[in-house]
């Protein structure tokens, strides 16, 4: 068929011939550039071109005459034909781009976290998987090397202002950690996390509660399963995610002894958390889930919602009338080190002991010779802090004595 310059009109009068599959109607101006219709109604642009080296031509769809307009396709047909004449494969190329855009941030994502699953104690894969699947879902859609500097520091504004910039900066530190893995695999070539400014500067906390506003914490917990577990943040000086984690099998309620198993520990070392009286009956009492081995929650993870309920004691404390400052779950073990130190004679290194700290006497060399684990110095500083907190809530009315230096 001679050659002419393709316009609307010329497309939409082009027919198959009866008997034929497929007719071509090929363009005047840009030589390889055409419209192929099908016996089937379809008509879509294409172009044909040779591969260098080779003698058969070949022909790739540009994409559907109701999508594109003839001048739309004419200039993606000058494109390909020139990128085609320095030897690329135009089909290579599609099917390479095809495969790339299957590789989508939520499937990346989703094997990341199969790999995290395995790796990360269940607190810590809780909060990835809690960042990667709902955080960055505007974006798991988008094919991964699509995914730019500019979507993520959009997504992370709107973060900040939903969640705050805490939550906004672990959501940017786990989708980091995403590309860096997927870098590594060959995924991908670039982070696009990097150069994204920080939702929020955090400031190191050194927030010490005062013996008020711990009484007023301590009366705001109700009998619930967060009560249950701030009262024992309290009462044993661990970590949110350790207590919020505890299994039935790490406590020894009749020797008052909790063991948190090095899996568990940040430190990676099995630690002996002595229980004072207040804190076996705290757990006495909880309510145990029949066939699970957690204390607390629902979740693989152990207790979950956080915020919700931190939120829910804040309002109480404030109907109360015992508004607090704002204040963290983590500034309860400060406190409670801070007050053992100053005020109620415990030695550092015992403190150290208590928070599973590798301090100068445990760490290094002289780990290797202080196997120490303090058990009898730990019992007897946790049981006067327990003391000490009973006895700011109106438990008993006397003074705890000081330790031995």
């Amino acid at each position: 068929m001679t050659a002419q310059r393709l316009t609307r009109q010329t497309v939409a009068a082009l027919t198959v011939p009866p008997g034929k599959l497929e007719a071509f109607l090929w363009d005047a101006e840009v030589k390889g550039f055409g419209v192929r219709a099908s016996a089937g109604g379809s008509r879509r642009y294409v172009v044909q071109y040779r591969v260098p080296g080779q003698r058969a031509t070949k022909k790739l769809s540009i994409g559907a005459v109701d999508t594109l307009t003839v001048d739309e396709a004419r200039r993606q047909a000058r494109t390909l034909l020139a990128k085609a004449l320095t030897g690329n494969d135009l089909h290579a190329e599609k099917a390479a781009a095809k495969k790339a855009a299957a590789v989508t941030l939520g499937s990346v994502a989703d094997a990341y976290l199969k790999r995290c699953e395995a790796r990360q104690k269940p607190g810590t894969f809780y909060q990835t998987k809690l960042h990667l699947t709902k955080h960055w879902a505007p974006l798991r859609g988008l094919p991964l090397h699509k995914v730019r500097r500019a979507d993520v520091a959009a997504r992370l504004t709107e973060l900040r202002d939903s969640s705050g910039g805490v939550s906004a900066n672990r959501s940017r530190s786990a989708l980091s950690a995403l590309f860096a893995w997927a870098i590594g695999e060959g995924l991908t070539e670039a982070n696009p996390v990097v150069g994204t400014h920080k939702p929020a500067e955090e400031k190191t906390r050194e927030r010490v509660l005062s013996d008020a506003e711990l009484k007023a914490i301590w009366k705001a917990c109700r009998s619930d399963a967060y009560g249950r577990i701030v009262q024992l943040l309290i009462l044993t000086a661990q970590r949110r995610e350790e207590v919020g984690g505890m299994a039935d099998t790490e406590l020894d309620l009749d020797a008052a002894l909790w063991t948190l198993p090095a899996a568990r520990a940040k430190n990676h070392r099995e630690h002996l958390v002595p229980l004072s009286t207040p804190a076996v009956a705290t757990l006495r009492e909880a309510p145990r889930l029949e066939g699970r081995a957690l204390v607390f929650g629902e979740g693989a993870g152990g207790f979950s919602g956080w915020s919700r309920a931190k939120n829910a004691l804040d309002r109480r404390l404030t109907e109360a009338g015992t508004p607090l400052a704002p204040w963290t779950l983590h500034d309860l073990r400060r406190t409670a080190a801070t007050t053992m130190a100053d005020r109620l004679g415990v030695a550092p290194h015992i403190i150290e002991a208590i928070l599973n700290h590798v301090s100068g006497h445990k760490a290094g060399v002289a780990g290797i010779y202080n196997r120490a684990s303090y058990a009898r110095e730990k019992r007897e500083a946790l049981d006067l802090w327990a003391a000490h907190v009973t006895g700011l809530c109106g438990m008993r009315e006397e003074a705890p004595p000081r330790a031995s230096a």
